[in-house]
């Protein structure tokens, strides 16, 4: 378990709201897993960052995350759309994603977990009440690293 909370998890937050980001982030930082957090604004930066193109082609300053957490109401590209390229892509395929969303639709629940997602998190629980608690987020983490 030390070796765990040891290691840094580079975590990539695929996030257009920048208040939720920043709630995010806090409590990342306020948690015991060391983490590195890089954001991504919407899906196409999303796509760029993972297979290091454009303002993102320096793999030793963008590396691979070991998780993703993954807004689904996203600019340009949605949330189901980044997830279904990732989850086609050999190299990126098996890095663990997390669905952070506002959406409580069945069919989006359903759809992502049809195309890979390791869990499923609603942001209500802590972004829309201000709580700050995000136990769920952090276990889910903890759980794919």
């Amino acid at each position: 378990m030390k070796e765990r909370e040891e290691k840094e998890i580079k975590i990539l937050l695929i996030e257009d709201l920048e208040e939720h980001v920043l709630i995010i982030k806090k409590v990342l930082k306020e948690s015991r897993l060391r983490n590195m957090v890089f954001v991504t604004r919407d899906g196409e930066e999303a796509l760029d960052f993972l297979y290091n193109r454009g303002d993102y082609a320096d793999e030793k300053k963008y590396p691979k995350p070991d998780v993703i957490l993954l807004d689904l109401r996203l600019p340009k590209l949605d949330g189901i759309e980044v997830l279904e390229q990732i989850k086609q892509e050999e190299e990126i395929k098996d890095i663990p994603v997390v669905v952070l969303t506002a959406s409580e639709r069945d069919e989006d629940i359903i759809r992502t977990y049809e195309e890979g997602v390791k869990s499923y998190i609603l942001k209500s629980a802590f972004i829309v009440q201000k709580r700050g608690k995000m136990e769920g987020l952090l276990d889910a983490i903890i759980s794919l690293v």
